[in-house]
């Protein structure tokens, strides 16, 4: 009988017996009982509170333990992983993590050599013309990562940096490029070639160390910087350095995205480099051989600027930059190079470039090779400029008319086969047993996948 029942039963009988039952005097023998009674009731209460502690404590242990499972929910809720080419860990606090890279695979052919010249890359080539891998992601208070190196000769860093955000301003630490056209600053990945125009590589565009902001707000974007050198060319002797600047006006004509920008680029070589040189392999990267070419210029200062125009409305996108690159010469005339090119391009599936911060995007497939699509079909023609003749420089001029098509089955995958026909002038003696004008044909092709 459990304490409750006890008193209960206790009163019950109390309440039954008369006033004067109650009065009476009770017997030793009596008291001893109601004694002994009381002893056991006592022992009862002592027991009941004892119990009732242990469910308390219980209690207190399972409230604990369920905090602890309803924290971990929580914590569970607040992580994400997306899919984005790989795998993007996302939490609310603000931090990300994400690894980055990409797999570039090239098949090329010169063809078309005149017999006089001979050199080794006429017919077939390939190579990996990019093996990369990193990572990226965003720290809380705005701040953010990216690290990423080249695997094909060594370990060879491309990006690497640190970034602020707040707002429309993006401050950047480290290396990374230095604003320095449309063509170059859009990823590999996305260009419609499977090279950038000519005048890119020809006038020696780089990822550089520097510190650099950008400030968009509108249509309008600025970007400014102080740079040294690449990170695989500094020294202690090497003290050059350039300061860079782009504008970019990019509104929305209804449907259309326009862009419309021009940059600047003034470069002190320092007291180490004193020479610069220009060239360019014919528009396919695994042939070694530089049709056009300058050789080495002294030089003190280098001023590089140009133009950026473009159009993406619906299927059809359309692209043209011009850049020129001025040489300061100790007691020499200063020459003044140009590059430049145009291109237009239509996609044959109801597709689209995208266009983002002042680059090009890669596309985002619609109806996907693996859901019941063919993936995104895209054709490209260019025209691409490059002269290295001024101020007594004959570099020769190159001119390409260019044509490629472009399948992507699934977003971050690409095949690309594109075809050019160059033309050489002023070019006798670049190479050895090269006429002062003449062509080449060449195809290639490629494989990629990013991620």
């Amino acid at each position: 009988m459990n304490l409750k029942s006890t008193l209960v039963t206790s009163a019950a009988i109390l309440a039954l017996l008369p006033n004067q039952a109650i009065a009476a005097q009770i017997s030793s023998e009596e008291a001893a009982a109601l004694l002994e009674r009381l002893n056991q009731l006592e022992q009862e209460v002592v027991s009941l509170r004892a119990q009732l502690g242990s469910v308390e404590t219980l209690q207190q242990q399972q409230g604990k333990q369920v905090a602890a499972v309803e924290k971990v929910a929580q914590t569970k809720e607040k992580t994400s992983i997306k899919f984005k080419g790989a795998p993007e860990i996302k939490t609310d606090d603000g931090w990300s993590f994400k690894p980055r890279g990409r797999i570039l695979y090239d098949f090329n052919n010169l063809s078309s050599v005149p017999s006089t010249i001979d050199i080794p890359g006429e017919g077939f080539s390939n190579e990996a013309r990019r093996v990369r891998l990193g990572v990226q992601g965003k720290i809380p208070g705005g701040f953010g990562y990216k690290l990423e190196v080249d695997l094909l000769d060594g370990v060879e860093l491309t990006d690497a940096y640190l970034d602020y955000k707040s707002g429309g301003l993006t401050v950047t630490v480290g290396q990374h490029n230095n604003f320095q056209s449309l063509e170059e600053i859009s990823s590999s990945n996305d260009t419609s070639f499977i090279e950038r125009s000519a005048f890119t590589d020809a006038f020696g565009f780089q990822r550089k160390v520097g510190v650099s902001a950008a400030y968009k707000t509108g249509d309008l974007l600025l970007q400014g910087g102080v740079f040294t050198d690449n990170i695989d060319d500094l020294s202690d002797g090497n003290d050059s350095i350039s300061l860079d600047g782009r504008l970019v006006f990019a509104p929305k004509l209804g449907d259309a995205q326009l862009h419309l920008g021009g940059s600047v680029h003034w470069t002190d070589l320092g007291d180490t480099i004193d020479s610069v040189r220009y060239r360019q392999r014919p528009l396919i990267h695994s042939v070694d051989t530089r049709f056009i070419n300058t050789g080495n210029i002294s030089a003190e200062e280098q001023l590089t600027y140009g133009l950026e125009a473009a159009v993406i409305s619906g299927r059809f996108h359309a692209a043209a930059e011009t850049h020129w690159a001025r040489v300061s010469r100790p007691g020499l005339a200063n020459p003044t190079f140009f590059g430049g090119s145009v291109e237009a391009g239509l996609f044959l599936t109801d597709d689209k470039r995208e266009y983002k911060g002042g680059v090009f995007k890669g596309v985002k497939v619609n109806n996907p090779v693996g859901s019941g699509g063919s993936g995104a079909w895209q054709v490209n023609v260019r025209y691409d400029r490059l002269d290295l003749t001024d101020a007594g420089i004959i570099g020769g001029t190159q001119d390409g008319y260019m044509a490629s098509l472009i399948w992507t089955p699934v977003d971050y995958v690409r095949f690309l086969v594109n075809y050019g026909h160059l033309s050489y002038g002023n070019a006798l003696g670049i190479v050895t047993g090269a006429p002062d004008d003449y062509s080449v044909d060449v195809i290639g092709a490629r494989a990629q996948i990013s991620f």
